[in-house]
Formats: C-alpha cells, structure tokens, sequence
C-alpha cells in the first residue's frame, strides 16, 4: 500500500527533517562542546554528588505518592462514569500548561508559610513545607502527578472491561477486580507513566526554586545547581546538564517498546 502511494513529497519531507534537526543539533552541540578532561571533576565534585544524590531521592519519593494517589485517580477517570469528571481530567492536565514558575507560586499560595493550608498546618504542628527537602518532593509530586495519570487512564483503557465484568460475575468485589484484573492488565502502561513520571520529576526546576529556593544540601538538585552553575562556569554547566542527558536517553532506552516501538 506504501509502494502505491509513491515517494513522499519534498513539501512534507523537508520541513520534517528540519524538525528533527532542530530537535538533534543542540543536543549534538552540547555533546561537542562538552569538555571530557575536566568531566570526572565536575561530576565528583561534593556540590555536585549531593545535588544528584537529592534529585534522585526526591525524584524516587515523588514518584511513590505520584503511583499511590494517581493509580486510584486513573482508575476512577478511566472506570467510573460521575458527573464532572471531564473537568476533573482537564484539572489534571493543567500542570502540563502551567508555566513552572506559576506552579511554584500556587503552591506557595496553598502550602506557603501564611498560604491556605501552610498557615493553619505551621500553627498546628510547627512544621512548613517551603526551603525543606519535603517541600522539594511536594513539587515534585504536583508537576509529575498529570503524566503518571494520564499514561495510566489510556493505559485502563486501553484494556478490555470485559474483563472486569467477567470478574464480577464470578463474585469477586471491585477491590478484588482492581487488584487482580485491571492492574495486571494495564501493567505495561502502569509502568511506562511511573517512569515517565520519574524523569520528569528528575528534570523540574521551576516549581522546585520558586517554592523552595536553591540551597545546597536542602533543596539544590542537579536542575537548580545547573542553572546557579552556569553563571560562573559554562563547562561546569555542560557536564552536569550531560547527565541529565543522559538520564533522558536512558528513560527512552526503558520505555524503547512504548517509543520505539516499530509500528
């Protein structure tokens, strides 16, 4: 059928190959200007390491209460028929759209200090969520929660209900059905949005700073140390920003069936 339609016209052809230039060239030049002798300092330097170290365990905690609260959510969007659940979806993509710093200013109004939950919240027990490694996860979460959701509803979906009612009819309950039919069913697309979720955490900055700042040790990860970095030294800058880069090829590399899938 391909062969019949004959060779794709140069109008679709070329401005496809400059999108995929422009989307290859900088990652290329940024490899190329990346200065391999002084990469192993870089990378094992104390500010370095503990800015990793905090991302990957912000990232991993995040992605936990992302999986926890946005499993059940995906289920009740994709298998529960309620009013107001078109607006419930489209209130969970919006952190998709909103310019992160807007996310970390919302989260300041709500979690802040003198915010709608962080004033009543210190008053009661002392504690705020703002400049802490907890405020750190919470962003994380916010920003992370819409893709492990959203993977996860098309991934039910995706699965025959059938199913589901077969369970039912042989008296099992709707905790038994989502425990032990619509999860394994989904499972692939469970997994694909906990990792997509993961590396998004891994890469968020804007929310993290507005919300938390940049302190070393606290609430500085490998996004917020580049950015501080960059300022004073560009190669510095460039090996750091290579391992994120790595990373992101690596999350592709873990989800090759979901993105690489041939058709």
């Amino acid at each position: 059928m391909r062969d019949r339609l004959g060779r794709p016209p140069a109008l679709l052809m070329v401005p496809a190959a400059l999108a995929a230039l422009l989307l290859l060239v900088p990652l290329v030049a940024m490899v190329a200007s990346t200065s391999w002798a002084d990469l192993p300092g870089h990378l094992t330097s104390e500010v370095a390491l503990d800015a990793l170290r905090l991302s990957l365990v912000t990232s991993t905690v995040a992605i936990v209460f992302c999986l926890l609260l946005g499993l059940p959510l995906a289920w009740l969007l994709a298998r529960v028929d309620f009013r107001g659940r078109g607006a419930l979806r489209a209130l969970v993509t919006v952190p998709l759209v909103l310019p992160p710093v807007v996310a970390g200013i919302a989260l300041r109004s709500a979690f802040g200090r003198t915010g709608l939950l962080g004033e009543p919240l210190l008053d009661w027990t002392g504690f705020a969520f703002p400049f802490t490694t907890y405020g750190v996860v919470l962003a994380h979460v916010f920003v992370s929660m819409p893709f492990v959701v959203i993977a996860i509803e098309g991934a039910l979906r995706s699965a025959d209900p059938r199913y589901d009612d077969a369970a039912a009819t042989l008296g099992a309950t709707r905790w038994t059905t989502f425990r032990r039919v619509t999860v394994p069913l989904a499972l692939p697309g469970v997994v694909a949005g906990t990792v997509l979720g993961w590396a998004r955490s891994l890469g968020e900055f804007g929310a993290t700073i507005t919300f938390n700042g940049n302190y070393p040790g606290t609430t500085q990860t490998m996004p917020t140390l580049i950015y501080v970095t960059r300022q004073a030294d560009q190669d510095a800058a460039l090996s750091l920003s290579l391992v994120m880069l790595v990373v992101s090829i690596g999350v592709l590399i873990a989800l090759r069936d979901h993105w690489l899938g041939t058709p």
